[in-house]
């Protein structure tokens, strides 16, 4: 029982953040155009992350497009500067999208 309670525990404490960031995102009308797994109208934060992989400056890249916006690197369809996300909110973002698998 004990075991369950502690397993039960450390998975919830792993994944509040995830639902923070998650919360998050959708409070910026980001999941409007952007879903976890699938391409919607813009790209999968999935790919997202597996594209920016290993690169040392990717939270910053992808803080400036969610700050600024941009265009061309998934397509024709541009991604507008997202004025009511908060630097701070940006990086937080970013940081969330690059952990996901």
């Amino acid at each position: 029982m004990k075991r369950t309670l502690f397993t039960l525990a450390a998975t919830l404490a792993f994944a509040a953040p995830a639902m923070a960031d998650l919360t998050l995102a959708t409070s910026k009308n980001c999941m409007a155009c952007h879903a976890v797994d699938k391409k919607v109208v813009g790209p999968a934060y999935k790919d997202v992350a597996a594209k920016y992989a290993g690169q040392k400056d990717a939270v910053d890249k992808l803080s400036t497009k969610i700050l600024k916006g941009g265009s061309g690197v998934w397509g024709p369809v541009p991604m507008p500067a997202n004025t009511q996300v908060n630097e701070a909110e940006a990086k937080k973002l970013a940081t969330w999208v690059l952990s996901l698998k």
